[in-house]
């Protein structure tokens, strides 16, 4: 027997024909990320858009690839189903869930998608600080948005939650509050989260690293741990030791060489060009 989960409301099936879990599966839209094995897609249903994610099994060679480099394979949906959960407990804004499924045993075969609301039109932090010219930065809105960035990762950390891709570009608003300066941030991009984590562990230290990095990268902050930028950072975040900012610096340095060096740009460029 095909073990099956299936969380699909009326007004979404009723826009579906036949099996209802095949049919998510199968919806079509415009692709935003479209990988082995996942696909992201923006799609219409009764005159409503939302957006899903459809994951069509990893297969053995990605689970053991994973498992021997000692991190946890990324199996479906459902890792971010129980993150969207999560966040909607802990008073986080993401994109509402709107439907999940999750067919099959097998972790390499198992078939599964989640539903969510399309947020309409927004823009990443990452996106408002490359344009300077439709969202020119002072110094009050550079506070503003440090102090939003901070209360989320101090929400997201103590309740034992980890990102894993936390980076300004996952932290999204409407175009409209973006251009009033009014930062009421969604976290978005959930796959790989980590739940249980130590508020204090090398889990949580690997986020706010990536977070400094993007920070870095992107002229949110200084290269300074003691510089102010980070200063404001850290009086809405969680107390830390001096070892933890130590191992936050020193990765985020490490990633901000590693994204700025030749060889790193040049694949980067060759993947741009496959995708365009």
């Amino acid at each position: 027997m095909v073990k099956q989960v299936l969380y699909v409301p009326e007004a979404i099936s009723a826009h579906l024909k036949g099996d209802v879990f095949e049919a998510c599966m199968q919806l079509q839209g415009k692709a935003f990320r479209d990988v082995p094995g996942r696909k992201t897609m923006r799609t219409e249903l009764g005159g409503k858009y939302y957006f899903i994610k459809q994951h069509f099994g990893v297969g053995w060679g990605e689970v053991f690839k994973n498992l021997l480099s000692l991190k946890l394979p990324i199996l479906g949906a459902m890792t971010e189903v129980r993150a969207l959960q999560k966040l909607s407990e802990i008073g986080i804004a993401s994109t509402p869930l709107v439907a999940y499924g999750q067919r099959g045993c097998n972790p390499a075969t198992m078939q599964s998608f989640v539903l969510t609301e399309d947020l309409g039109d927004i823009v990443s932090l990452e996106e408002m600080l490359m344009d300077s010219q439709s969202y020119p930065m002072l110094e009050d809105s550079k506070r503003l948005m440090q102090t939003a960035v901070a209360d989320i990762a101090s929400k997201l950390h103590s309740a034992g939650l980890c990102h894993r891709d936390f980076y300004l570009c996952h932290f999204v608003l409407s175009r409209q509050n973006a251009a009033a300066n009014h930062y009421d941030l969604h976290l978005i991009d959930l796959h790989r989260m980590l739940q249980n984590q130590s508020p204090n562990g090398d889990a949580v230290m690997k986020d706010i690293a990536g977070l400094y990095f993007s920070m870095l990268q992107n002229g949110l902050c200084a290269q300074d741990l003691g510089a102010q930028d980070l200063g404001i950072f850290k009086q809405h975040y969680l107390p830390q030791t001096a070892a933890f900012w130590a191992k936050v610096e020193a990765r985020a340095n490490k990633l901000f060489a590693k994204f700025n060096s030749t060889k790193f740009q040049q694949r980067l460029a060759k993947e741009k060009s496959a995708i365009n």
